[in-house]
């Protein structure tokens, strides 16, 4: 049975706290494991998680803010010392590299694991397997930053009363399947699409047309909401997101399980983000992260 859930390491913005860890996020699809934006404490924060250097197949870093990348040398390291048998790749903003470049050879080790470059330089398509394709979308922040969104291809449901109409069970369904007709029946005419799972990742950044993008039609949208919207001018300053704009931008994309996170150590009520982002009239599911928190993907409409 494949597992789709998100694992949150850490949602400190800036800086750890007693009780927030840096940034640190895995999604778990199906068999793969993507990690985005390991902050300092990452590989500490997977050994309490249960999450294992094997688990990883990428890695997504959004920009080179040390709390979205300082973790990046202790996973590389982690990942060569436990000898991942797979390849493991990593995306980045092309403009990071020599921050990549140190972060990755920031001290001596054996190179074991084949880990696979493969930077972000434009909007586009990053990469397209079965499962998923993966994409990048520019945000605006002070330095070159990126979000990204997984997008499952859609299937096919079979509808059990239109295929009794026209008299098709047992191995002939599997049969119009594959073959998209039996007979005179057609494959459209005893099934619907079935609309693939969309998950989007959106770190540090202020409003701007990549952030509506990789929200638009969201099962799951993690999203930064560094400040409470009476510090919007801040927000702005500091290229970030306020509680209610990113309440907002989920309200007007549809997203249907919102997960805000990497909050300001200047507040002690993570209550109040939830508040300010309903005031802003988000209706779907809505989740405040914390450290260690599992987060499942909502199932299919």
């Amino acid at each position: 049975m494949s597992v789709r859930e998100l694992v949150v390491l850490g949602t400190a913005s800036q800086v750890p706290t007693r009780h927030r860890n840096h940034n640190g996020y895995l999604l778990r699809w199906d068999g793969e494991g993507i990690l985005f934006d390991p902050g300092e404490g990452t590989q500490r924060q997977m050994l309490r998680a249960g999450v294992a250097a094997h688990d990883l197949n990428r890695i997504c870093v959004t920009h080179f803010h040390g709390d979205h990348s300082l973790g990046l040398a202790g996973v590389i390291q982690r990942i060569n010392l436990d000898q991942v048998p797979h390849e493991v790749t990593a995306h980045y903003p092309r403009s990071g590299q020599r921050f990549f470049d140190r972060l990755r050879y920031a001290t001596a080790y054996r190179e074991t694991v084949h880990l696979t470059e493969a930077p972000v330089a434009a909007d586009g398509t990053l990469a397209v397997t079965p499962s998923y394709t993966l994409e990048a979308r520019r945000l605006s922040h002070p330095v070159e930053s990126y979000g990204y969104r997984l997008i499952e291809p859609d299937g096919r449901r079979m509808l059990p009363e239109r295929l009794a109409a026209h008299g098709i069970n047992g191995p002939d369904v599997g049969l119009i399947q594959r073959e998209g007709r039996l007979g005179d029946v057609t494959l459209d005419e005893v099934s619907e699409v079935r609309r693939g799972q969309r998950f989007a990742f959106v770190m540090d950044t202020r409003l701007c047309d990549g952030v509506h993008a990789l929200a638009e039609g969201c099962d799951l949208l993690v999203i930064e909401s560094t400040f409470l919207d009476e510090d919007v001018a801040l927000a702005e300053d500091h290229g970030h997101l306020t509680a209610g704009q990113a309440a907002a931008a989920a309200r007007d994309a549809g997203v249907r399980h919102l997960v805000l996170t990497h909050f300001s150590q200047r507040y002690s009520d993570p209550e109040e983000f939830e508040r300010q982002a309903r005031a802003a009239g988000f209706e779907g599911e809505l989740t405040v992260a914390h450290d260690l928190l599992r987060v499942p993907v909502p199932k299919r409409r």
